[in-house]
């Protein structure tokens, strides 16, 4: 509460430690979640209820049963229910999904995702949620790695089946600091993700895409190689800016994503258009990383399980 205090006073806002004052405050019409993950559904539905617009930092929540009610909240009140997915926003990201839609890779056959980072013991123990089920909802997959879980959903569509194992390596925390998981695509592409808050001393995320025309890896938010049968150009890295601050930092380095997200969500708002990443688009990660959890914990002889669907009624 202090932070928020001096916050407050060096911008000139007003803090509040109580939600239902703070939703009582004059002249709102949107509210970002940016609270422990766990209780993003709690804190958002009492947004929706009050028939404002909310925008929810990822995850959108750590249980699927109440992002559909959370859903279903919105749906009812007429607001809109957005995401924090910035990757979503990248332009050479953007690029990159609408080359897969027009099929100029070809057929997608190999996906290989790589997010090996790092956080310090004290990431942990200097806090009363992270490295939680309760509140965090897991480790280093549903924390860190499910922009690359949502971003793997965006650019290839529905997994179908998943195989996984996870570990608690290095850190002393209740949930993994260590995941791996291989995906089977609808659309026939197979791929493998790993994911880890133990390698130090962190590296940017790489991506490795191959299909019939070629092959792209990325690394951090940038294109790293595109070699492809036939030629195409492709753009030129969007910055020269740090990108990759996340790997061996909890502190995002590079605001501009956070910033093209919101702005987008405020023009979805003024337009009636669907926000980069609405509610039932951020459902489909947290339902992945459900069913690689499901997986992971499974007998050896039953570690498979497909993602929870929507349910009908939130539709």
């Amino acid at each position: 509460m202090l932070k928020a205090r001096a916050f407050a006073k060096e911008h000139g806002g007003v803090s509040y430690d109580n939600l239902r004052h703070f939703l009582d405050h004059p002249g709102l019409d949107l509210v970002i979640v940016g609270t422990p993950s766990g209780m993003h559904a709690e804190h958002a539905l009492a947004v929706a209820r009050k028939g404002l617009h909310v925008l929810v930092e990822k995850p959108l929540e750590i249980d699927t049963a109440k992002v559909d009610e959370l859903i279903d909240a919105c749906d009812r009140a007429g607001v809109k229910l957005g995401v924090i997915f910035q990757d979503r926003s990248v332009p050479e990201l953007q690029w990159l999904r609408r080359t897969i839609a027009a099929n100029e890779l070809g057929q997608i056959n190999l996906v290989s995702a790589s997010v090996r980072w790092y956080r310090p013991p004290e990431y942990y123990a200097s806090s009363s949620w992270r490295g939680t089920w309760r509140l965090d909802g897991g480790g280093a997959l549903m924390n860190q790695g499910i922009h690359t879980v949502d971003l793997l959903l965006w650019l290839f569509g529905e997994v179908t089946r998943v195989s996984a194992a996870t570990r608690t390596s290095f850190h002393s925390i209740a949930v993994e600091d260590t995941a791996v998981a291989c995906l089977e695509f609808a659309s026939g592409a197979v791929g493998t993700l790993e994911v880890t808050t133990a390698a130090y001393p962190g590296f940017p995320r790489r991506l490795e895409i191959s299909g019939s025309n070629g092959t792209v890896i990325v690394e951090g938010d940038r294109l790293a190689r595109v070699a492809v049968v036939t030629p195409m150009t492709w753009p030129q890295p969007w910055s020269e800016g740090n990108t990759n601050a996340s790997a061996s930092s909890p502190v995002v380095g590079d605001v501009r994503g956070h910033r093209r997200v919101i702005e987008d969500f405020i023009d979805a708002i003024r337009t009636g258009n669907a926000p980069l990443c609405d509610g039932r688009e951020g459902r489909r990660s947290i339902a992945l990383v459900e069913a690689i959890y499901a997986a992971a914990n499974a007998p050896n002889a039953e570690r498979t399980a497909a993602p929870r669907p929507l349910r009908a009624d939130t539709r």
